[in-house]
């Protein structure tokens, strides 16, 4: 199979978490700007940050997530954390990013949810690489006050470097029919909003965020389990973002080559490529694409199509997605 050309190829990633995408580098500046002692060398502070092969499912995975964010608690932090990863996307060859977090995971050495956003903002706006943020309401029991919250913050700094928000967490322990108000909150003040869904609970866990108004699903790969579902996703154009590795890594699938990606695209269902968590999987978006490729046969052609797909049901404002599509031809 031929080798994919990525330098001919403007990259999008759409699904893409903060905490779980923190490089190295990035992890020891912000180890040293929180005035801690640096006590791993690199392989110790690896283990801390990435899942091993053994990962069992998603709630192994997202025990990866409570070292990083110790580091992102504060204003510097935040705004250093977003700017690196901007930049490094942007080295890489990235056209756009929408970069998703959940300002309530930073508020416990006294932020407050807007100065973090205010904070992830500023540190956005200084890099150069076009981008937006997604913030995140969680899944749980005892956060509802948190997540209203952060749909009040939300809508504060729509249009102005918040472009949407999600639901993410432990989808198969709260089902996403839970939290149904808060999307209906989110509709009301006119916010868009991408649900995780179809991930670690079944199709219906998709059938509901379709019924709340979800413009995209995360992850959203157990659609394959009903045709209704499958339909309902073509017809109403309502994208997946799939993450292959993460998939993976949480045992949803054994081996790439039971991916449904092929059976998706043949109903007719929107198909975006994206890293999910950079670290977390040690991933990135050309591995994404470049296994995907070589398990399935796709070509330069396929990958354009991702791309396009990805900027097309963005959350990118319309001037921005015809700049991006003429500019990396990607019609």
């Amino acid at each position: 199979m031929k080798k994919i050309n990525f330098n001919n190829i403007g990259l999008v990633d759409l699904h893409l978490h903060l905490d779980g995408s923190l490089s190295l580098n990035s992890v020891k500046s912000l180890i040293r700007l929180n005035g801690m002692k640096n006590c791993y060398n690199d392989d110790e502070l690896l283990n801390k940050l990435q899942v091993s092969d053994g990962c069992k499912d998603l709630n192994e995975y997202l025990e990866k997530f409570d070292f990083p964010l110790t580091l992102l608690q504060t204003e510097e932090s935040l705004k250093l954390a977003v700017h690196n990863l901007l930049d490094e996307l942007k080295m890489q060859g990235f056209i756009y990013a929408e970069v998703r977090f959940a300002p309530q995971f930073h508020t416990s050495n006294g932020m407050s949810q807007e100065q973090a956003v205010a904070a992830a903002i500023e540190g956005m706006k200084k890099a150069e690489l076009d981008s937006n943020l997604i913030l995140c309401c969680m899944r749980g029991t005892d956060n509802h006050e948190e997540n209203i919250e952060t749909v009040r913050v939300a809508k504060k700094f729509l249009n102005n470097g918040v472009a949407a928000i999600d639901l993410a967490g432990a989808e198969g322990l709260f089902p996403t029919k839970d939290f149904r108000d808060i999307f209906e909150m989110a509709s009301e003040e006119g916010i868009p909003f991408t649900i995780h869904a179809g991930e670690a609970d079944d199709f219906k866990s998709v059938e509901d965020a379709i019924s709340f108004g979800a413009s995209r699903i995360g992850h959203g790969v157990r659609s394959v389990e009903n045709e209704k579902v499958l339909s309902e996703l073509a017809k109403k154009k309502i994208a997946l973002e799939l993450c292959p590795t993460s998939n993976l890594n949480t045992n949803i699938y054994k081996d790439i080559s039971e991916y449904p990606v092929k059976k998706l695209m043949d109903a007719g269902v929107i198909v975006t490529i994206n890293t999910d968590n950079i670290m977390v999987s040690n991933t990135d978006i050309k591995k994404e694409l470049s296994m995907l490729a070589e398990t399935f046969g796709f070509d330069e052609a396929d990958i354009r199509r991702f791309e396009r797909n990805a900027i097309e049901c963005s959350f990118a404002d319309d001037e921005l997605k015809i700049k991006l599509i003429s500019k990396y031809k990607l019609q």
